[in-house]
């Protein structure tokens, strides 16, 4: 007997040794040991999502992990989860990933695999949505600008210059998550399919190149899509679950999506807590009861909701978007978007009505809620030195040179990649003065000098300018802003900076 208890001491030893020397050694890196777990992923039949074989319901928070320093990700996951969440969305920025064609970067505020391994670790479900477009209210809907160095490129389509820049940071980014699915041990349960492509639809057959480029690279969970009302008739592709984004209710919506896809469970991908900002507009605000009325509704019915945003964060540097309809509008750094956790990451009212709701769909207590981050105030800013835009000049290098005005994103900077935001200097020698007409080919506004002497702006609204008669030559310096490349709509083709001779 004392034999059998030393053999079954030693195989104990053995096993607790090996497993401590995988997890330390590089071994555990190469292969991780959830490669070698297969649970059941989610399903959605019979009305309603199964995990493991067991119903469950989707009580979901959108939250951008390049919208978050990622020292704060965690502070904001566990608040998600003392709030009653049990799932997180995220969608992944193409432009930020790849901002040079073929450079690509997962460090620091971009490690994805980092972020899925904290909300794992926070006990947090994840909804993927990887694009390749985001709208988001982010710049170009997530599109890397120097796609737009080609004069023919059509967006979100299967034409070739598109289809293989996204197969190539497909290549990148999916041997990346694919580790991180349910099924394989980790907290992926879902992956969306494009997004909201119903509002766009220029191609029937560009939803299905998307599928096949996900699930060819090994993407094995539900696939998903989201789109609007409106846009749900031409969004959806076959074998993937369409789900529904609103802020009202209509009371036909849930028996529209039915007729869509009969008898499978509901998603609300996206319930909107608020809105996003413009400039020269106020800041949005909805109701916390008209909001709280509505989720009730919802849980009622026995559907499953994501709340986008649950906090929203920042539009950090130059990455915030705008939209083109009747004019065009720029949105703020800003994308507190009214969400129940504040841009700050503070609690506000729609957090603690949505915590005691929430509660309800839970057996046990929810955690406690963590404390608010300390803060500082830093005081006014004063500003005690500046240089001229002229004095700087000096050190940007050569200037470009060409007969005809260059795009910002043709220009031949940044390794053939062009230049992505900011600002643009066009310089041309003129002959005393007269009407100056942008002709619409300022993209979005300018400042325009003569002979460094400020004589006026132009942007969307006002394209003319008088620059005052003086015999000889001079310097006209237009210096254009890209105040942000629209997200959302039919002009994303149209989005090329600085100042141009073609859309």
């Amino acid at each position: 007997m004392r034999r059998d208890q030393r053999r079954r001491l030693t195989v104990l030893s053995v096993i607790v040794i090996t497993a401590f020397i995988v997890t330390r050694s590089s071994f555990y890196k190469i292969f991780p040991i959830r490669m070698f777990i297969h649970r059941a992923g989610l399903q959605a039949e019979n009305s309603q999502f199964l995990l493991e074989g067991k119903p469950i319901m989707i009580l979901g928070g959108s939250m951008h992990y390049f919208r978050v320093p990622h020292a704060q990700w965690k502070d904001r996951m566990l608040k998600m989860k003392a709030c009653g969440l049990n799932t997180l969305t995220t969608y992944v920025p193409w432009n930020l990933h790849e901002p040079r064609r073929g450079k690509f970067d997962f460090s620091g505020n971009l490690n994805l695999r980092r972020f899925l391994d904290m909300a794992d670790e926070v006990g947090l479900w994840v909804i993927l949505r990887p694009g390749p477009y985001i709208c988001s209210e982010w710049d170009l809907g997530g599109l890397p600008s120097w796609l737009l160095r080609d004069k023919n490129m059509q967006l979100r389509t299967t034409y070739s210059g598109f289809t293989e820049a996204t197969e190539a940071f497909f290549d990148e980014l999916i041997p990346k998550v694919t580790w991180h699915q349910y099924s394989r041990g980790g907290p992926i349960i879902a992956v969306q399919v494009e997004n909201e492509y119903g509002s766009y639809a220029k191609d029937a057959n560009y939803m299905e190149f998307i599928k096949t480029a996900l699930v060819r690279r090994g993407i094995e969970e539900l696939l998903l899509t989201s789109d609007n009302k409106d846009g749900l008739s031409s969004g959806t592709v076959e074998g993937v679950l369409a789900t529904i984004n609103f802020q009202k209710i209509e009371p036909i919506l849930f028996s529209y999506l039915d007729s869509i896809q009969n008898n499978k469970p509901v998603l609300v991908m996206e319930y909107w807590t608020g809105w996003f900002d413009h400039w020269g507009g106020d800041h949005h605000v909805f109701d916390v009861d008209q909001m709280m009325t509505t989720v009730s509704e919802v849980l009622k019915k026995g559907a499953s909701i994501n709340l986008y945003m649950f906090h929203g964060g920042t539009n950090f540097g130059f990455m915030s978007g705008a939209l083109h309809f009747h004019e065009y509008r720029s949105d703020v750094t800003s994308y507190d978007y009214d969400a129940p956790l504040s841009e700050a990451g503070d609690y506000t009212s729609k957090y603690y009505k949505l915590r005691d709701l929430l509660s309800k769909f839970h057996v046990d207590p929810l955690p406690p809620v963590p404390p608010l981050i300390p803060k500082a105030t830093y005081g006014a800013v004063e500003l005690k030195r500046c240089i001229s835009l002229w004095d700087v000049l000096i050190s940007t290098g050569e200037p470009s040179r060409s007969e005809e005005p260059i795009n910002m994103e043709n220009l031949p900077v940044n390794d053939g990649n062009g230049q992505s935001y900011g600002y643009t200097l066009y310089e041309a020698v003129i002959y005393g003065g007269g009407k100056f007409h942008t002709n619409g080919n300022v993209r979005d506004r300018a400042q325009v000098f003569v002979s460094t002497q400020s004589v006026g702006s132009v942007d969307y609204k006002n394209q003319e300018l008088n620059i005052p008669e003086v015999p000889g030559y001079r310097k006209l310096q237009i210096l254009v802003e890209n105040c942000g490349r629209v997200n959302y709509g039919n002009r994303l083709n149209e989005q090329r900076k600085g100042k141009d001779t073609y859309s």
